[in-house]
Protein backbone atom coordinates (compact mmCIF):
# COMPACT_ATOMS: atom_id res chain seq x y z
CA UNK A 1 0.00 0.00 0.00
CA UNK A 2 1.37 3.09 -0.92
CA UNK A 3 1.03 6.51 1.35
CA UNK A 4 0.97 10.01 -0.86
CA UNK A 5 1.69 13.11 1.16
CA UNK A 6 0.58 16.46 -0.12
CA UNK A 7 3.40 18.96 0.28
CA UNK A 8 1.14 22.18 1.12
CA UNK A 9 2.27 25.30 1.64
CA UNK A 10 2.26 27.80 3.91
CA UNK A 11 1.39 31.38 3.04
CA UNK A 12 4.17 33.72 2.72
CA UNK A 13 4.60 36.41 5.89
CA UNK A 14 4.69 40.06 4.81
CA UNK A 15 8.50 41.03 5.87
CA UNK A 16 8.09 43.63 8.39
CA UNK A 17 10.60 46.69 8.68
CA UNK A 18 14.09 46.50 8.72
CA UNK A 19 14.35 48.60 11.76
CA UNK A 20 11.24 48.48 14.28
CA UNK A 21 9.58 49.09 17.02
CA UNK A 22 9.37 45.89 19.19
CA UNK A 23 8.21 47.51 22.98
CA UNK A 24 6.73 50.48 24.66
CA UNK A 25 6.83 50.35 28.44
CA UNK A 26 4.58 53.36 28.99
CA UNK A 27 3.23 53.03 32.90
CA UNK A 28 6.91 53.13 34.79
CA UNK A 29 6.75 52.39 37.88
CA UNK A 30 5.76 54.96 40.15
CA UNK A 31 4.14 57.13 37.83
CA UNK A 32 2.75 59.51 37.69
CA UNK A 33 5.16 60.92 40.59
CA UNK A 34 6.59 64.00 40.49
CA UNK A 35 8.43 63.16 36.98
CA UNK A 36 11.62 62.03 38.99
CA UNK A 37 14.48 61.28 36.38
CA UNK A 38 13.97 58.01 37.38
CA UNK A 39 10.65 57.86 36.93
CA UNK A 40 11.01 59.39 33.62
CA UNK A 41 13.39 56.59 32.52
CA UNK A 42 11.31 53.53 33.38
CA UNK A 43 9.68 55.07 30.44
CA UNK A 44 10.86 53.58 27.01
CA UNK A 45 10.61 52.37 23.27
CA UNK A 46 13.30 49.76 22.33
CA UNK A 47 14.23 49.80 18.47
CA UNK A 48 15.29 47.11 17.09
CA UNK A 49 17.71 46.53 13.45
CA UNK A 50 16.15 42.96 12.22
CA UNK A 51 18.74 43.19 9.50
CA UNK A 52 22.46 41.95 9.06
CA UNK A 53 24.02 45.32 8.47
CA UNK A 54 24.22 47.78 10.75
CA UNK A 55 22.05 50.89 9.99
CA UNK A 56 22.93 54.78 10.91
CA UNK A 57 19.62 56.44 13.01
CA UNK A 58 20.83 60.19 12.75
CA UNK A 59 17.92 62.65 12.35
CA UNK A 60 15.49 59.58 12.81
CA UNK A 61 12.68 60.82 15.14
CA UNK A 62 10.37 58.79 17.20
CA UNK A 63 7.09 60.04 18.54
CA UNK A 64 4.09 59.88 19.90
CA UNK A 65 0.46 60.36 19.23
CA UNK A 66 0.19 64.04 19.58
CA UNK A 67 1.13 67.01 17.60
CA UNK A 68 3.19 68.53 20.25
CA UNK A 69 6.70 69.56 19.16
CA UNK A 70 8.63 68.55 21.95
CA UNK A 71 6.28 65.15 21.60
CA UNK A 72 9.22 64.32 19.28
CA UNK A 73 12.93 62.85 19.94
CA UNK A 74 15.36 63.07 17.48
CA UNK A 75 18.90 60.62 17.11
CA UNK A 76 21.82 62.74 16.99
CA UNK A 77 24.79 60.46 15.17
CA UNK A 78 23.97 57.03 16.12
CA UNK A 79 24.13 53.61 14.45
CA UNK A 80 22.44 50.87 15.37
CA UNK A 81 24.44 47.57 14.67
CA UNK A 82 23.15 43.86 12.93
CA UNK A 83 20.19 42.44 14.69
CA UNK A 84 20.90 44.93 17.96
CA UNK A 85 18.46 46.80 20.08
CA UNK A 86 18.65 50.55 21.31
CA UNK A 87 16.52 51.92 24.61
CA UNK A 88 15.20 55.35 24.03
CA UNK A 89 14.38 56.75 27.38
CA UNK A 90 12.40 59.72 28.38
CA UNK A 91 14.45 61.31 30.55
CA UNK A 92 18.21 62.49 31.05
CA UNK A 93 21.25 60.38 31.47
CA UNK A 94 24.26 59.49 29.38
CA UNK A 95 23.73 57.92 25.79
CA UNK A 96 25.73 54.31 24.90
CA UNK A 97 25.60 51.69 22.14
CA UNK A 98 22.62 50.18 23.76
CA UNK A 99 20.55 53.29 25.53
CA UNK A 100 19.57 56.59 24.05
CA UNK A 101 18.00 59.45 26.28
CA UNK A 102 15.67 61.75 25.35
CA UNK A 103 16.43 64.49 27.75
CA UNK A 104 13.11 65.34 29.20
CA UNK A 105 12.35 66.68 32.86
CA UNK A 106 10.49 69.07 34.54
CA UNK A 107 7.87 67.34 36.52
CA UNK A 108 4.48 65.29 35.81
CA UNK A 109 4.19 67.19 32.26
CA UNK A 110 7.84 65.74 30.94
CA UNK A 111 6.21 62.11 30.56
CA UNK A 112 5.86 61.17 26.91
CA UNK A 113 3.51 57.84 26.63
CA UNK A 114 -0.08 57.95 28.27
CA UNK A 115 -0.70 55.45 31.17
CA UNK A 116 -3.39 53.59 28.76
CA UNK A 117 -3.46 54.50 25.61
CA UNK A 118 -1.36 55.86 22.95
CA UNK A 119 0.95 55.41 19.56
CA UNK A 120 4.50 55.52 19.10
CA UNK A 121 6.02 56.54 15.19
CA UNK A 122 9.20 56.12 13.97
CA UNK A 123 10.44 57.48 11.20
CA UNK A 124 13.80 57.68 8.82
CA UNK A 125 16.07 61.01 8.30
CA UNK A 126 13.41 62.10 5.48
CA UNK A 127 10.23 61.62 7.55
CA UNK A 128 8.72 58.38 5.94
CA UNK A 129 7.22 56.32 8.23
CA UNK A 130 9.16 52.96 8.85
CA UNK A 131 7.10 51.79 11.71
CA UNK A 132 4.57 52.16 14.46
CA UNK A 133 3.19 51.01 17.54
CA UNK A 134 -0.14 51.70 19.29
CA UNK A 135 -1.77 50.10 22.92
CA UNK A 136 -4.78 50.81 24.73
CA UNK A 137 -4.56 48.93 27.92
CA UNK A 138 -4.82 50.12 31.43
CA UNK A 139 -4.53 46.71 32.77
CA UNK A 140 -0.55 46.45 31.01
CA UNK A 141 2.04 48.21 31.64
CA UNK A 142 3.79 47.59 28.71
CA UNK A 143 2.94 46.96 24.90
CA UNK A 144 5.10 44.36 22.79
CA UNK A 145 5.16 45.42 19.15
Amino acid sequence: MAVSVAAVSQPAHAAGPAVQITKIYFDSPGSPDNGANSSLNGEYVQIKNTTKKAVGLKDWTVRDDTKRSDHVSTFGRFTLGAGKTVTLRTGRGKNTSTTVYWGRSGGTLAYIWNQTKDKAFLRNASGKLVDSCAYNSSRQDYKIC
